[in-house]
């Protein structure tokens, strides 16, 4: 029998396709002309800034004045533009939407635009057919096709050799670092964040100056079109700068409407939208792992991006809005990757390098401008030194014309004649007879002297660094003064939003007893300890002013007897029992010579008001959201008005009734919804108990604690009132008066 054949290892196998099918040389032939030319002609940015797709469709609404026109339906410009762009009419129109300000993905748009072009943040927001839109070049685009018609960059042939386009546009500004922008190519990728066009120009600037200079007093941290806030770390950013990669995280922006008890997200990161945030946050509630939201809307209208998001009872915004941020992409990252075309090589540059890069290439493109515009006025002073050899003789010159007897012998003659070229003699030979007199001579010639002089001056920029730089800084200046704009990126520290989390995630939540005594001291027990407890601990002559239930987790807010207000949260202080004297605040909280708490209040979401009664018969009502900081300010000023001695002060989620009480035993019932809320925490109020001059309150209390067996005697229609002297049934208890003297 013949031996059996030994069966091939998979190695073996895999190395015999690859002999027979020649895989290393297919993709030697194939494969890596086809990978170059996405990194060269389709992915990656050049150092103007720009992607061929992006170059190709400006260009050509250059060339079709659009710049200074009318607008023009987009589908026009769609399919002018591929007589450059083969790549069809869609992928065309994509790149338009893109660079138009309708869309709102790039800080400073290119394209001037009229109908919907979508919204970067809406993915399901989509942009209208190129039939029904129009557009046109944005005031912005003049620099950037500044001087492109003389030269200053290289043209090449499309892709039919029936055109010519430019490899490069003479951006007059750093576009590189203004607008994000965005490539996968084939082995390698881009991303540039946005940076704000003023920083950017003056950073240039002073580069130019000090090539040492600290970026970051000039460029202080990427800017987005969609704004939000960027979590700043100086150690992120300059490694940013330094190396060209890198990530750093944005946060939507939000506000509380403590009115409807809702929260308004108004800016998100640039890399997420709308969708995918209501999308993760309605998975999350199905999950159970968010349950205080009652209802999530998207409200984005004409005025901007509005994501309404109803809460439940109780729910505090700043511990939910760290949830989202933490589980959403209410919080995201950007990743910087600066890999940019070099002379057609694909470099990571960090922001020194791309601007020192920026600076070279924009100074050869004004070095090739001024050349250009030299060899004109050499041309024009060349044919102008050729006119002031016909001033010495015009009747010569009038006479060989007349005298040749061929056209085409002219030219010849008149160079004999005045020891002329043929360029020269074409000129003269051009000049109409109407022309052919001296004032007219001696004034083309009155040119020369300026146009020498102007040709010395050309030659001095074209030949110095210095010149060339100093034109530069002239540009960025005064596109500065045309085309700057505000940060639409807020900074936020990352350490103020790390102490933030830690305090919101590792409080433990309990059940709390508070008790606030006459003298300043504050203590804080369980509610168990409590009932294990006897009497409580108390100075001589001290007495328990305040006492209500909390949870640890709760904020509370210290009005004090100087008007100012403490704000701090249960869980700074620690359990205690009722055996003990407690915190003292003036000491724990830092307050001033002389002053103590009066009133203490748990804000909780802001939503309740505060009822200030005061000596002189005025009351004042605020909301409670007058203290309502976004920092961690611990002390507030002007809390209540110090025009007259504040006799009480009620913190109320409803409305309800106060007893007044006068120095001459008269009794006024108000009713809270007669005050109307004011705008400011230091508000004099309104007069509510009419008082002679040497009258005034001398307390007030809730009326349900005031014991009063008729009401009705002592209410009001109409502010102010005296009120009804109190019947002899009515005392008051002065157990529950508050000293806020």
């Amino acid at each position: 029998m013949p031996p059996r054949k030994k069966k091939k290892t998979e190695v073996e196998f895999v190395q015999a396709i690859i002999d027979e099918q020649g895989i290393t040389e297919t993709l030697t032939t194939n494969y890596m002309p086809y990978a170059m030319s996405v990194i060269v002609s389709r992915a990656i940015p050049e150092i103007d800034g720009f992607k061929p797709s992006h170059r190709k469709l400006l260009y050509t609404m250059y060339t079709m004045g659009l710049l200074r026109g009318k607008l023009t339906k987009s589908a026009n410009i769609v399919g002018q533009t591929m007589k450059l762009n083969p790549h069809g009419d869609s992928a065309i129109y994509e790149t338009m939407v893109r660079l138009s300000g309708g869309n709102g993905a790039l800080l400073h748009p290119f394209i001037e635009s009229k109908g919907n072009f979508g919204r970067c943040y809406s993915r399901d927001m989509a942009y209208a057919a190129s039939r029904y839109t129009e557009a046109k070049l944005a005031p912005i685009t003049e620099e950037i096709f500044r001087d492109i018609d003389a030269d200053s960059v290289d043209f090449i042939p499309n892709y039919d050799n029936t055109l010519t386009e430019p490899s490069l546009l003479p951006t007059a500004f750093p576009n590189i670092l203004v607008n994000p922008n965005q490539g996968i190519a084939v082995g390698m990728a881009s991303s540039f964040c946005g940076f704000n066009l003023e920083e950017v120009c003056k950073t240039t600037i002073e580069l130019i100056k000090n090539p040492q200079h600290d970026l970051l007093s000039t460029l202080s941290a990427p800017d987005f079109p969609t704004g939000g806030e960027l979590v700043y770390s100086r150690t992120n950013i300059e490694r940013i700068y330094e190396t060209g990669r890198g990530s750093f995280r944005i946060r939507a922006k939000w506000r509380y409407e403590p009115n409807e008890h809702l929260i308004e997200i108004y800016e998100i990161p640039y890399t997420t939208s709308v969708e995918a945030i209501m999308d993760k946050t309605a998975e999350l509630i199905k999950a159970g792992r968010i349950r205080e939201i009652a209802d999530m809307r998207d409200e984005t209208d004409l005025s901007g991006l509005k994501i309404a998001v109803d809460l439940k009872r109780g729910v505090d915004p700043e511990k939910l809005m760290q949830k989202l941020y933490k589980n959403t992409s209410l919080e995201d990252s950007f990743s910087c990757n600066f890999n940019v075309l070099i002379a057609g090589t694909p470099v990571v540059l960090g922001v020194r390098d791309l601007l020192n890069e920026w600076i070279q290439w924009r100074c050869e493109c004004i070095r090739r401008k001024t050349r250009f515009i030299l060899g004109k006025k050499n041309e024009r002073l060349h044919l102008l030194k050729g006119l002031s050899k016909i001033l010495l003789d015009i009747d010569r010159a009038i006479e060989i014309i007349r005298n040749t007897a061929e056209e085409n012998e002219v030219i010849p003659n008149l160079m004999i004649g005045f020891g002329i070229d043929e360029q020269q003699a074409e000129f003269v030979a051009e000049i109409r007879l109407r022309n052919i007199n001296k004032q007219y001579i001696l004034h083309r010639i009155g040119e020369v002297g300026e146009l020498e002089k102007e040709i010395e001056e050309l030659k001095a920029l074209a030949a110095s660094e210095k010149k060339l730089r100093n034109v530069i800084i002239q540009d960025l200046t005064a596109i500065i003064r045309k085309y700057a704009q505000p940060r639409r990126t807020s900074l936020i520290s990352e350490d103020e939003i790390e102490d933030a989390q830690q305090e919101l995630e590792q409080v433990p939540d309990y059940s709390v007893h508070l008790f606030l005594s006459r003298e300043g001291y504050f203590k804080k027990i369980t509610p168990q300890s409590l009932r294990m407890s006897g009497e409580h601990k108390l100075k001589e002559g001290d007495v328990i002013q305040q006492h209500f239930e909390a949870t640890n987790s709760d904020e509370i807010i210290f009005l004090t007897n100087l008007c100012q207000a403490y704000k701090s949260r249960v869980s700074d202080y620690e359990d205690t029992k009722a055996s003990v004297l407690g915190d003292y605040l003036p000491a724990k909280l830092g307050m001033d010579d002389g002053e103590r708490p009066i009133f203490a209040f748990l804000p909780r979401d802001y939503s309740g008001s505060l009822i200030y009664i005061f000596e002189n018969g005025k009351a004042a009502r605020i909301l409670q959201n007058l203290f309502e900081t976004k920092t961690n300010r611990k002390r507030l000023t002007g809390a209540y008005n110090n025009k007259s001695p504040l006799v009480a002060c009620f913190a109320i989620q409803e409305e309800t009734e106060l007893a007044i009480y006068t120095d001459t035993n008269r009794m006024l019932v108000l009713h809270t919804v007669m005050l109307a809320p004011k705008s400011t925490r230091d508000t004099i109020g309104v007069n509510v108990v009419t008082l002679k001059p040497s009258q005034h309150v001398e307390y007030a209390c809730l009326l349900e604690q005031a014991g009063i067996a008729d009401a009705k005697r002592y209410r009001t229609k109409t502010l102010p009132a005296a009120g009804a002297k109190l019947l002899p049934g009515d005392a008051r208890d002065r157990q529950l008066e508050l000293d806020l003297g």
